[in-house]
């Protein structure tokens, strides 16, 4: 059953994968463009292909779908297969409902929470320290799953009052802030950019749970079926 199952987790993985990039080539890479321009026009503006280090970006165009497509495969089946660990870790059930269920859970704590404190930004907007960021991040997915986790499969009071506390504590500490200054992006389009990234990324967990939810139920049902 675990290859059938593993096998389930990288199809739901891929097919999401694919789904999440024509939903940001409508969406998200647009307003991408859109702020690349002000960046360009900003003083000591970089190359188009080139980021503010010197390295190497993808172009516009081809280039860039076929990267966000890469991108978002590998991203894919990594959260697929992190679902499917936890589903089965606490024995859960499994079927197009349970999916989306453990879909819009994961959009909550890899996306909704810590955009709360670290909403997405644009090329040409002023960010704070990486490693700051990075840890805080970690800390707020960590906090808000295992918060969730408590909330949901604890039945006392004590344990859900400790949940939300857990999901409450990073955004009481507070997300590292950039630096002030102007951006070059326009603030309409900052706010419009956080819209869509939100957007998609919650298409993408729901698409996401309910396929894995599925084909996982199919792997499991197929077993039972065949115990020889």
């Amino acid at each position: 059953m675990l290859t059938r199952v593993i096998l389930a987790a990288l199809v739901a993985g891929l097919f999401a994968g694919v789904f999440a990039t024509a939903a940001q080539s409508v969406s998200v890479i647009p307003l991408i463009h859109q702020a690349e321009t002000y960046e360009k026009v900003a003083p000591h503006a970089e190359p188009a292909d080139m980021t503010r280090d010197g390295e190497w970006a993808p172009e516009e165009g081809e280039q860039r779908i076929f990267f966000t497509l890469l991108s978002n495969l590998v991203t894919g089946v990594a959260f697929a297969l992190l679902l499917t660990a936890a589903i089965l870790f606490l024995d859960q059930p499994v079927s197009l409902r349970h999916g989306v269920v453990w879909g819009a859970g994961g959009f909550a704590v890899f996306v909704l929470a810590p955009n709360f404190g670290l909403p997405p930004e644009l090329p040409g907007m002023a960010s704070g320290d990486l490693l700051a960021r990075q840890l805080w991040w970690i800390a707020t997915v960590s906090a808000t799953a295992g918060g969730l986790l408590m909330f949901t499969f604890k039945e006392t009071i004590a344990w859900m009052v400790a949940g939300v506390m857990l999901v409450v504590a990073p955004h009481v500490y507070g997300a590292p802030r950039g630096p002030a200054g102007q951006s070059a992006v326009p603030a309409e389009l900052a706010a419009e950019f956080a819209i869509a990234t939100i957007v998609t990324s919650a298409l993408f967990w729901l698409f996401l749970g309910a396929v894995l939810g599925r084909l996982l139920s199919r792997a499991i049902e197929g077993r039972s079926n065949n115990p020889a």
